[in-house]
């Protein structure tokens, strides 16, 4: 964990270039939004005014979790599995958009409750499953710190693979349960605001997860300002490898995309680690789940796409490619004002 100290804003110079590229070409200053601050917030991460993220890897980490034990969820841990497997293998929903945006995707085991027989799973795994954290902590602090140590890593490696950008996807029957109640911690609310239905709970079944999230959080009273003991008591284990992630990304100066609302709530628990990974992060949409937009704001992120995603997997955080390449190939070709011989737009707005 001590590499977290080597987090750093990212590089205001490259930043100022990329602005004053953006100004000169023919077009209304600011005109392309937030896909314009976005790449202009690579150029920073990465230290150029000229971003390149044309290598790119979705990391999917895939956990169980033991409140499923509470009905919280249409079915159980045995599908966590399959789906992993699938994923693993290139058969899954984020496969194939992987392949349409030229993406390299890595399957996580961070604790599934079913160790399977995988060759191309990676074996990260923590434990069988989290505990119920309706009746205790979902997890140990120490489990909690060797996931978000393990998160770190992949970021690492996937970065010595030669990886430009990562995104981030999760797989784990009962994680909208577990990111709803992170959500509810740290953002000071009572779950009812929060939670959703998950992969489509009926109007009984919302309201036994919203009292499951409300006994656990009596039970436990988490600290928002202490994020580990927030994993420790309603996290999972790839929601922890994911908070890992966005710090790993952050401290090699690598962006991170974050997909869904269990995404966001890793993400929300990372930038409470160290708020400096906040310039490093890249919201994709902003979830139907009813977390999604308020962990967003907490970190002061803005998603480009707001359609009522909730898939998972890092599939929302895959169509955030094309927009990107989009945006990248107006920052590299289109015709200037210099070019045109006009004059330049000025900011007259302030």
């Amino acid at each position: 964990m001590t590499r977290i100290q080597q987090i750093t804003p990212p590089d205001a110079a490259a930043m100022d270039a990329a602005r004053a590229h953006w100004n000169s070409i023919a077009k209304p200053l600011g005109s392309f939004g937030l896909l314009e601050d976005m790449v202009t917030k690579i150029a920073g991460i990465q230290g150029t005014p000229d971003p390149d993220i044309s290598r790119r890897t979705a990391v999917v980490l895939c956990a169980d979790h033991g409140v499923t034990a509470q009905g919280v969820s249409q079915c159980g841990s045995d599908v966590t599995a399959v789906c992993a497997a699938a994923i693993a293998e290139g058969r899954s929903n984020v496969n194939s958009l992987a392949q349409t945006f030229g993406a390299e995707v890595i399957a996580v085991d961070m604790g599934m409750v079913q160790e399977i027989d995988c060759p191309k799973l990676l074996k990260r795994r923590i434990a069988a499953g989290t505990a119920d954290f309706s009746v205790q902590p979902a997890m140990t602090r120490t489990q909690a710190e060797q996931a978000i140590r393990c998160g770190i890593d992949l970021a690492f490696m996937a970065k010595e693979q030669g990886a430009q950008i990562v995104l981030t996807g999760e797989m784990g029957i009962g994680n909208t349960t577990s990111a709803s109640a992170v959500a509810a911690v740290l953002l000071g609310t009572d779950p009812a605001e929060v939670t959703g239905r998950g992969a489509g709970l009926s109007d009984a079944g919302l309201q036994r997860k919203i009292a499951v999230i409300r006994k656990a959080l009596d039970l436990h009273e988490p600290d928002a300002s202490d994020p580990v003991g927030v994993l420790s008591a309603v996290g999972g284990f790839e929601v922890a490898g994911m908070t890992g992630l966005f710090l790993g990304g952050a401290i090699c100066r690598m962006p991170v995309v974050i997909d869904g609302v269990i995404s966001a709530a890793a993400a929300a628990l990372a930038c409470q680690i160290e708020p400096l990974t906040a310039g490093y992060l890249l919201p994709s949409h902003c979830s139907g789940e009813p977390a999604g937009e308020g962990l967003l704001r907490k970190m002061g992120l803005q998603a480009p796409i707001h359609a009522g995603l909730r898939l998972g997997e890092g599939t929302g955080g895959m169509l955030l490619l094309p927009l990107l390449d989009g945006t990248l190939s107006l920052y590299r070709t289109a015709h200037t004002f210099a070019q045109e011989e006009i004059p330049q737009y000025e900011d007259l707005a302030h």
